[in-house]
């Protein structure tokens, strides 16, 4: 008998999508390509990561995000599973957690995360099959969430004026530092945050993305 075979979420990159071979330089402001391109910031000012688009080419990859569908689906609020609108209701977007309600008081407000919101067709199948999620998740809906970081790739000049490597880090927007940065993922803080409990049985509002 044949498995079944999983979904690929909406974010997850594909073999097929390669990886942009761009020269990095240093400036003054901070990291920057050498043939930078306006779209190639966020409207803060942050430079993300080059990639092809080319969802469904070769075999997905499921551990790795791509930076611009994940960035989209933050931005415009997008489930992560499938790439239509994400569920809101009156008391919020629909968001699907891991369970940390012993962290602080109140949790999750203030929270912040680099995973999207999901649809409610979506979320009991992310619910079931996401590693992260499995078996110690929490469904919340969020009234208010702010873009807010990014986590990316820092860099710093050297003595010759060319970029160092250096560490995967959170940077707030802001920050001076998130100018030497190069983005993967677009980070939001939720606000305004209610349990509930997660209902499979509302059909879609909206059609899917391909």
């Amino acid at each position: 008998m044949i498995a079944p075979a999983l979904p690929v979420p909406y974010i997850a990159a594909w073999s097929g999508e390669k990886a942009a071979e761009r020269r990095l330089v240093c400036r003054a402001d901070g990291i920057a390509y050498a043939d930078e391109q306006p779209d190639d910031r966020d409207q803060y000012g942050v430079l993300w990561n080059g990639r092809a688009r080319a969802r469904g080419v070769g075999r997905p990859r499921f551990g790795e995000v791509h930076p611009v569908r994940q960035r989209e689906a933050m931005a415009y609020l997008l489930c992560q599973v499938c790439g239509a609108p994400a569920d809101r209701d009156e008391r919020g977007t629909l968001w699907l957690l891991e369970d940390n309600r012993a962290d602080w008081t109140g949790w999750p407000d203030g929270l912040m995360t680099a995973h999207p919101p999901v649809c409610l067709p979506c979320a009991r199948q992310a619910a079931d099959l996401c590693p992260h999620l499995r078996g110690r998740y929490v469904a919340v809906r969020v009234r208010e969430s702010d873009a807010c970081a990014v986590l990316g790739r820092r860099w710093a000049p050297t003595a010759l004026g060319t970029p160092q490597r250096l560490d995967k880090r959170v940077i707030p927007y802001g920050n001076p530092a998130a100018r030497w940065v190069t983005a993967g993922q677009l980070i939001r803080s939720l606000h305004g945050c209610t349990v509930v409990v997660l209902d499979d049985t509302r059909q879609p509002t909206s059609p899917r993305r391909r």
